[in-house]
């Protein structure tokens, strides 16, 4: 039995410009189950992060709701939805986000020590190992390459077993090569660890890689391929 991991009910986001409303999201329903590889697909300013934003719960919505872990997001309070954030889920952008002065290996254990956690040597050793980043263990991520250092974002968002992994955009910075290599290693380590993942993005190829593709147009899910 499918056991579903997200969900969203008649989702709305609307945004007051003064003189009209922008529909960023407009009713979106939607359900990713555990495990499971779905790419969102929508044209750039059509609510794309603003859907991440929700799932993640960075953001709160005009209307509807979000479910993670059968959990309302609408119901918890900032501290609460904090602790979610940090052990639940997962978060990759487009920008790296690595902490400069900390190597690779505190990069990627970095949200465990903030929450104060336990963290799991051998599970990092092998993290690290489907990533390719045993080599770069030491080292600072301004040595590192675009696609190397995207790969120890995936490895920290990862690092947490969160119950998703949230992705915008994340090759959006890389050559179209680089792109589809750290993808598919994105797409093999969280099939690995059973994560489940949510890609939003632009690219149809990227798309591709993906078990699931949706659509979104007008703020509007258009087509569930």
């Amino acid at each position: 039995m499918s056991e579903e991991v997200v969900k969203t009910i008649k989702l709305k986001k609307y945004y007051d410009m003064g003189t009209n409303v922008v529909k960023a999201l407009d009713g979106v329903d939607l359900t990713i189950e555990k495990g499971e590889f779905a790419a969102i697909v929508v044209k750039s300013g059509s609510g794309k992060s603003t859907l991440l934003h929700m799932l993640g719960g960075l953001d709160t919505p005009t209307e509807g709701k979000v479910l993670v872990g059968g959990r309302d997001l609408s119901r918890m309070n900032r501290e609460q939805l904090t602790i979610f954030r940090r052990r639940k889920v997962g978060f990759v952008f487009q920008s790296y986000n690595l902490v400069p002065d900390l190597n690779v290996y505190e990069n990627i254990t970095l949200p465990i020590e903030l929450d104060g956690g336990h963290i799991d040597r051998g599970f990092m050793d092998t993290l690290m190992g489907a990533l390719g980043l045993e080599e770069k263990r030491e080292v600072l991520p301004n040595t590192l390459s675009g696609g190397q250092q995207q790969r120890v974002a995936i490895a920290r968002a990862l690092s947490t077993k969160p119950a998703i992994v949230l992705a915008d955009e994340p090759t959006g910075n890389l050559d179209s090569q680089t792109s589809h290599d750290v993808l598919g290693l994105l797409k093999a380590a969280a099939r690995q660890f059973h994560q489940t993942l949510v890609v939003i993005t632009h690219d149809s190829d990227i798309a591709q890689l993906a078990d699931r593709i949706l659509r979104i147009e007008d703020g509007r899910i258009a087509d569930r391929g």
